[in-house]
């Protein structure tokens, strides 16, 4: 791949980040549940209010980065470490997409929910965008492909199979930090998980092919 091919593709990537970053913020401040994968550190960030949501899932991006290290080990491969600033990237534009969000009134049960799908609408474009770039894995997906490298099974199984176990690790910590209460885990989390990967597919096809020739030209 050529340098020039390679940073436009790095240059799609961030604006692949940007758009999933504005998705979850619209999701957040739905109150209404986010995306499985954001799950976790939306109930910290109910209960730990002196970090922002942002913080939060630069936190829990760096642990999954280091669970690919501990899994993997020596074929950890040193570029994924590129994984660290797109993580703090990502976390800086979901708190502005949080402030950008925030001078949209959101009134009634209604409102959150298109605020949920819209959410989700831009989510899905910009996990579209990042898979179009084609250069690194954002951190849930990589955790994902080194447990599936290493146990030798299907992405797609062991992804469901991730998402499930990371929103139940959601619930479980909330009700263990609200008294046994489920905080932050709703319908518009399960509206995420079963739309976004339509909506990725959706955009895909009707952008992949453009996207490409521009990358190469």
């Amino acid at each position: 791949m050529k340098t020039r091919e390679t940073i436009k593709r790095y240059i799609l990537l961030v604006f692949g980040l940007f758009f999933i970053a504005i998705g979850v913020a619209f999701t957040k401040t739905a109150e209404l549940g986010v995306s499985p994968i954001s799950s976790v550190a939306n109930v910290l960030s109910l209960r730990f209010t002196f970090l922002s949501i942002g913080n939060w899932l630069i936190f829990t991006n760096c642990l999954l980065i280091l669970g690919q290290i501990m899994i993997l080990r020596r074929k950890f491969k040193l570029f994924q470490l590129l994984q660290i600033p797109l993580s703090f990237l990502f976390g800086y534009f979901t708190d502005f997409g949080m402030w950008l969000v925030s001078f949209i009134p959101v009134r009634g049960y209604s409102s959150r929910l298109i605020f949920v799908v819209i959410g989700v609408i831009i989510l899905g474009l910009g996990i579209a965008l990042a898979v179009i770039a084609n250069v690194i894995m954002n951190s849930g997906e990589a955790f994902v492909k080194a447990i599936s490298d290493t146990i030798h099974k299907d992405f797609g199984s062991v992804k469901v199979a991730f998402d499930i176990s990371w929103v139940v690790l959601a619930v479980v910590l909330s009700m263990f930090l609200f008294d046994g209460k489920i905080v932050g885990t709703r319908e518009g989390t399960f509206i995420a998980a079963v739309c976004a990967g339509f909506v990725v597919k959706f955009f895909t096809k009707i952008m992949k092919k453009h996207l490409d020739v521009l990358l190469t030209k």
